[in-house]
């Protein structure tokens, strides 16, 4: 369907001009109910669907048990079938587009147990992430640490053009938006030199980032090739890596991230299937090393998803402090997947894969302080008169994210966390 008339598709449901929810986005998520009941639900406008209601009240007709739809997370959901999926999708945006009588004939009290404004629910952590991978794929973003930390001539390792970069983090402390995050203590080793020292971060980080969360891969021994990643990735989420970035530097060789990266790491709560994504298909950088086969890939294999982070004062004045695109990756989700599973390591529904800090060509598009503020020399100004390095105590950072094009958006919605004193140890 072009994307003019995607753009066009009428619904009965009350949503406002320009709402990041339309009738064509549908994503998926958990919440809470008012009455404490959790169940899967999708989002048009601003409201809330209940999707066991919708399935079990016969509006939706499923080919599973609906009371996959009532689990403490998406998981069994998504380790269903992509063609389910597909159904699942469909059959939704049928019910609920132009003059389709079937659900918006209904009496109130049944509309009323399928949906709720958003205002009254409770968004949670939409799926338990069994394995978790942080990669390095921002051409940018790693340009500019290697800079910082190695001199131009030597900013890129060996490697880095030849392979999707990546590391194992800690899947237990990736938390839902809304969920504040307390400053870590770690080993730091003074400005001055010396013995290391146990301290609270004084370096705290934001990354900007978008994770995929797999379906079902293939039994142990089988890799994923490039040019069928796609089906075996369910959707995307904004993803912030909270980094230390002094417990980090201490820590990080010989073996990588640990402490100063395992302390949380903060999601938005709606998973934006590729499906929904597919008008705002594009190509990304081309390669500047031949690649090995089972990293190539052909056609536009990329999203262009505008990203943006605000900064918000414990004065509640808020600053926009970046701007970038998911576009700018190096390395493409289908290559990211095809690599991780090269070897044959078996993924499962569920898991997470971020993208590593998204940095475009230009400071303001840089997703981490580290490069806003060029490591602590280039404070950066706030809209209240204030200035940072690094994160506050007190502060919040929020991403957001979003697709347009002719007329069409669709949201993300937002990963957001407040950061609070460390505590005492």
């Amino acid at each position: 369907m072009h994307i003019a008339q995607l753009k066009n598709l009428s619904t009965w449901v009350d949503v406002s001009d320009g709402s990041e929810f339309p009738v064509y986005h549908l994503p998926y998520g958990l919440a809470k109910m008012p009455d404490g009941s959790v169940a899967a639900v999708s989002r048009i406008g601003d409201l809330v669907i209940n999707l066991h209601a919708l399935a079990a009240m016969g509006f939706l007709p499923v080919d599973f048990d609906v009371n996959v739809f009532l689990k403490e997370s998406l998981n069994d959901f998504i380790a269903l079938p992509k063609a389910l999926h597909l159904k699942v999708r469909k059959e939704l945006m049928e019910l609920l587009m132009g003059e389709n009588p079937a659900l918006k004939n209904a009496d109130s009290a049944v509309k009323s147990r399928i949906f709720y404004p958003i205002t009254s629910t409770q968004m949670l952590m939409p799926v338990q992430v069994g394995d978790y991978t942080d990669f390095y794929s921002s051409k940018e973003h790693a340009t500019n640490v290697g800079i910082m930390f190695r001199g131009a001539e030597n900013a890129l390792m060996p490697n880095w053009l030849h392979m999707p970069i990546a590391y194992h983090g800690r899947s237990s402390s990736i938390v839902v938006s809304g969920t504040e995050i307390h400053r870590p203590w770690g080993q730091i080793v003074p400005s001055a030199g010396g013995n290391p020292i146990f301290s609270p971060s004084s370096q705290l980080d934001f990354e900007l980032e978008v994770a995929f969360i797999t379906r079902r891969g293939k039994p142990l021994g089988q890799p994923i090739k490039a040019d069928e990643a796609e089906d075996f990735i369910f959707g995307l989420v904004l993803f912030n890596d909270w980094s230390a970035r002094d417990i980090q530097k201490w820590e990080y060789q010989p073996l990588g991230p640990f402490l100063g990266k395992n302390f949380g790491s903060t999601i938005s709560p709606w998973i934006v299937t590729l499906e929904a994504l597919e008008p705002f298909r594009c190509h990304g950088p081309k390669a500047e090393k031949p690649l090995l086969p089972y990293l190539q890939t052909s056609g536009p294999k990329t999203f262009d998803i505008q990203l943006e982070v605000d900064l918000t004062t414990e004065s509640g004045v808020s600053t926009t402090i970046c701007r970038s695109n998911f576009k700018y990756l190096y390395w493409n989700i289908s290559q990211q997947l095809a690599h991780h599973t090269v070897n044959g390591c078996n993924v499962n529904a569920g898991d997470m894969m971020a993208s590593g800090t998204i940095s475009g060509p230009e400071p303001g598009s840089f997703g981490s302080m580290l490069e806003l503020a060029w490591k602590g020399t280039k404070p950066l100004v706030l809209a209240d008169g204030s200035s940072r390095t690094f994160i506050l105590d007190g502060d919040q950072v929020t991403i957001r994210g979003f697709c347009e094009k002719d007329g069409l958006k669709i949201g993300f919605g937002e990963a957001s966390s407040k950061i609070l004193p460390p505590i005492d140890y």
